[in-house]
């Protein structure tokens, strides 16, 4: 049966509207009318204020509420992140396994594979990040898993057949025909974990690679005569920058260097939540080396950042009351962008007739009130 959302300001991708009814019915949005114009017919849920977007969509959890894809690669692990993060409004996930042996990745993608036939809510994909990375610029990565991309392997990738398939590779590790390879089999290539220089990221590039995970982080830096992955990313206009904004991983200048260098439509946020978000507790074991939470940050015992306690809720609101970023920004990058950098927006990240109901419910100071994904 149809019904419709109606009370709330509704920010549709692109504006913020008043009086605007939302109409749903078998999973997606009918029509979006005047609410004076709604049919009497049709059920009015009225939401009391606040404004109703497009849901969050995050290219990069590795965890949640507890559970860690890579500690153990199920589909009720998959679910139970997918869950935890939904409270939090990410309606839509990649869940990510970071660098592993090949056993743990291959049974990773069958979890998002088995979750996405059970039609688990919020699955769209899965991001493979590593093992094909530099040594040199590892971070959290397990040194003993790192290994070179092989012709072989293209074939168990691009078989995934788990939706949008998003892998992080080092430039100068990985070649270009490689990348080329990757990319025409319809695998989202993202350059990451890399001390490469800005030619061999410009050559990537080139060969179709089309993102930048977790910007700043665990890549070489810019200075004046080589620019590195940074100023290869800042300097593009085309390719989209994962940001993890929770004043841990970049400095507030930082990010505000690439919120003024990229277009604020290729700059997309992300959590690299790990099991203590969303619920978890403060601390895990992350292949067999112990990670805390230390004042708002996740560590191992030597120091190393090893991914964040972040949900995405919380990125808009450091976007907005940290950075100075406008309120419709800060939301295009926690839902448009990412649509956009997954191939979805034709149906996910705008408030339009036709799309998918996977909406989130904001109270004026951006909480979380409710969500629907697919209109349930």
């Amino acid at each position: 049966m149809a019904f419709a959302l109606t009370g709330a300001r509704v920010f549709d991708g692109e504006t913020i509207h008043s009086g605007l009814a939302v109409v749903i019915e078998g999973g997606r949005i009918t029509e979006v009318v005047p609410g004076e114009k709604l049919a009497s017919g049709i059920e009015r849920r009225v939401l009391n204020g606040g404004l109703l977007m497009p849901g969050f969509i995050d290219v990069q959890v590795n965890g949640g509420g507890g559970a860690l894809l890579n500690d153990n690669p199920t589909i009720d692990t998959v679910r139970r992140i997918a869950e935890s993060h939904r409270k939090f409004g990410t309606t839509g996930m990649l869940p990510t396994v970071i660098t592993d042996a090949p056993e743990v990745l291959s049974k990773a993608i069958a979890a998002v594979k088995n979750a996405r036939a059970e039609n688990v809510p919020g699955v769209l994909g899965i991001h493979i990040e590593g093992p094909f990375l530099d040594k040199e610029r590892k971070g959290a990565h397990e040194l003993r898993f790192i290994r070179e991309l092989t012709a072989a392997d293209l074939t168990w990738i691009a078989n995934a057949d788990c939706g949008n398939v998003m892998l992080t590779l080092a430039p100068n590790r990985v070649s270009p025909d490689l990348v080329r390879a990757l990319t025409e089999k319809g695998v989202l290539v993202s350059l990451g974990h890399s001390e490469a220089s800005y030619a061999e990221v410009t050559k990537a590039m080139a060969s179709g690679a089309r993102a930048f995970t977790h910007l700043f982080n665990a890549m070489s830096q810019m200075n004046g005569r080589e620019p590195g992955m940074v100023g290869a990313a800042l300097a593009d206009p085309e390719s989209y920058c994962g940001l993890i904004a929770d004043g841990y991983h970049v400095h507030d200048a930082a990010m505000k260097v690439a919120l003024a260098a990229k277009p604020r439509s290729r700059i997309m946020l992300v959590t690299d939540a790990m099991p203590t978000a969303a619920g978890g507790p403060d601390s895990f074991a992350l292949q067999g080396r112990a990670v805390h939470l230390v004042q708002g940050k996740l560590v191992l015992d030597n120091g190393t950042l090893a991914g964040s306690n972040l949900t995405m809720d919380e990125a808009v609101r450091y976007c907005v009351e940290r950075l100075g970023v406008s309120l419709k920004d800060a939301l295009r990058m926690a839902s448009l962008n990412p649509a956009s950098f997954l191939r979805r927006d034709h149906e996910l990240g705008r408030i339009k007739s036709g799309y998918l109901a996977s909406l989130v419910h904001l109270s004026d100071d951006l909480q979380v009130l409710e969500t629907w994904i697919d209109g349930k």
